[in-house]
C-alpha cells in the first residue's frame, strides 16, 4: 500500500450520489449497475454511468464515461487534483484508463468479488494479463512490418508534440 498519499476526506453525499446513479442505471436499462463521479475542489464536476447496452460499446464503462466527461470539463487529458469515485472496483480496462487520466485518488464502494457474485466477473482478464501474448485465449501476435515504424519515428522527431 502506498502510504505516502494522504487519503482525502470523502463526503457521504458523494457516495450517496454514485450509489444512486448506479441504481438508476439499472432501472434505465442503459447498462449495468455501475456509475462514477469525478470530484475537483470539493465539487462534482462530472458523472457517468455504464452505457454498454445503450451504446453497443463494450468500452462504455462508467469510469471511462466519466473520465471522458471530466476531461472535457477541465479541457485537459488528465484529471489533475481530482478524486474519482466509482460504484465498483475498476475492471482491468478501467484501471488502465484511470492510470492514463491520473486522478490523485480513487474510491470504490463494491469489490470485484461483489461484481463477480452478480455476473460481472473480470478475473479471466486479470489472469490473461500475466500470460504471454501468444498464449492468451485471444492470441496476440506481433508481426514485424518496417513501415509501421514510420509514425513512431515521426513522433520522436516532432519538436512541438505534447507528451502524455
Amino acid at each position: 500500500m502506498n502510504t505516502s498519499i494522504t487519503r482525502p476526506a470523502i463526503k457521504d453525499e458523494w457516495l450517496d450520489r454514485v450509489s444512486f446513479l448506479s441504481d438508476q442505471n439499472v432501472s434505465s436499462g442503459k447498462g449495468g449497475p455501475f456509475a462514477a463521479i469525478v470530484i475537483k475542489d470539493g465539487e462534482i464536476i462530472a458523472e457517468g454511468c455504464n452505457e454498454v447496452l445503450e451504446s453497443g460499446d463494450p468500452t462504455a464503462h462508467a469510469e471511462v464515461t466519466v473520465i471522458r466527461k471530466a476531461c472535457k470539463v477541465l479541457g485537459s487529458f488528465q484529471l489533475e487534483d481530482c478524486i474519482l469515485i466509482t460504484s465498483c472496483e475498476p475492471c482491468p480496462m478501467c484501471l488502465g484508463a484511470i492510470y492514463w487520466a491520473r486522478p490523485n485518488f480513487v474510491v470504490y464502494v463494491n469489490s470485484r468479488e461483489d461484481a463477480a457474485a452478480i455476473g460481472f466477473d473480470d478475473q479471466f482478464i486479470y489472469d490473461e494479463i500475466n500470460v504471454a501474448p501468444s498464449d492468451r485465449k485471444i492470441p496476440c501476435v506481433k508481426i514485424d512490418f518496417p513501415k509501421a515504424k514510420d509514425a513512431f519515428r515521426h513522433w520522436t522527431e516532432k519538436t512541438d508534440r505534447t507528451n502524455y
